[in-house]
């Protein structure tokens, strides 16, 4: 999404979409679409004589960014196809291409707005109570859950599926400025999911990524018998415009949150858990002792 400042009262910045709650269903089938923006970008790339290396530092992104877009694998943030637009004088085409990108393969339709905020995030909140957040986990791990997934999906929605999650992770590495904290429930791993193998691999995958200077990992643990989460899943971010969203999921659905209010209350919340959650390090102790066992 673009820059939200100065847009008209009771505006999101989404079109369509109201100040308090943005919300949809109805996932589409994955299309082409992100392969047709990928090769219009790409001819017009050509047509100005530049390589990817010489164009990304032009469009402030990476050669290795710009060429996951143009092959489709990517979902384009709307700053790269502002910026696109302008380096590569491009006569509105790239920005009428983009407007046909239903979404990135992959991912449900009502996640891609807030699959484009991620990209822009300087502070990024996530606690989780059902399962390890997507941003953290193993390929094996993903695989186990969109493999059970109801109705049953084909294969090649779900191998679409995990090189979305996947894609998605570099999130952790390629923003070391952007601030990410993680509050999962200690029950989660208690769960499991996927066997002994699945699961020990989940936790090396966790303990290697807490030790990222920007990632901030806690585990609420058993013997918290009531605790701020209670009432679901909680996800934050803030953009470089210092913007809040929050972001609800449901089984069919999800909310892009912008009301004022509802952020204040979902920080009040997040807050609280942080301190009722384990401390990294005891968080790491216990990942470390949770392995032990399987």
């Amino acid at each position: 999404m673009g820059d939200l400042a100065g847009l008209a009262p009771g505006h999101s910045g989404v079109p369509g979409m109201t100040d308090r709650t943005i919300g949809t269903t109805n996932e589409p089938e994955p299309s082409d679409s992100l392969k047709g923006f990928g090769e219009v970008h790409k001819a017009f790339r050509k047509r100005a004589g530049l390589t990817q290396e010489e164009y990304a530092p032009l469009v402030r992104y990476q050669p290795s960014t710009v060429a996951s877009i143009e092959q489709g694998r990517r979902f384009p943030p709307r700053v790269f196809v502002e910026r696109a637009e302008h380096v590569l004088d491009a006569f509105g085409a790239l920005k009428g291409a983009y407007k046909h990108v239903g979404r990135e393969r992959g991912l449900a339709s009502w996640f891609r707005q807030w699959a484009e905020l991620e990209e822009q995030a300087i502070s990024l909140y996530t606690f989780e109570n059902r399962l390890v957040p997507g941003l953290l986990q193993t390929e094996a791990y993903a695989r186990r859950l969109f493999g059970e997934r109801l109705p049953l999906l084909a294969d090649s929605q779900i191998e679409a599926m995990i090189s979305a999650r996947l894609e998605r992770q570099s999130l952790l590495t390629g923003r070391p400025n952007t601030a990410f904290s993680f509050i999962v429930e200690e029950h989660v791993f208690k769960r499991r999911t996927g066997g002994s193998d699945v699961t020990r691999g989940l936790i090396d995958h966790l303990l290697e990524a807490s030790e990222l200077r920007n990632v901030e990992l806690q585990l609420m643990p058993l013997d918290r018998d009531v605790h701020a989460g209670l009432n679901g899943p909680i996800q934050l971010l803030e953009t470089a415009e210092n913007e809040w969203f929050g972001y609800c999921e449901g089984q069919e659905s999800g909310q892009l949150v912008v009301d004022p209010k509802t952020i204040s209350v979902l920080h009040m919340r997040y807050a609280k858990l942080r301190s009722q959650a384990l401390t990294p390090g005891d968080s790491r102790s216990l990942l470390d002792r949770m392995r032990g066992a399987l």
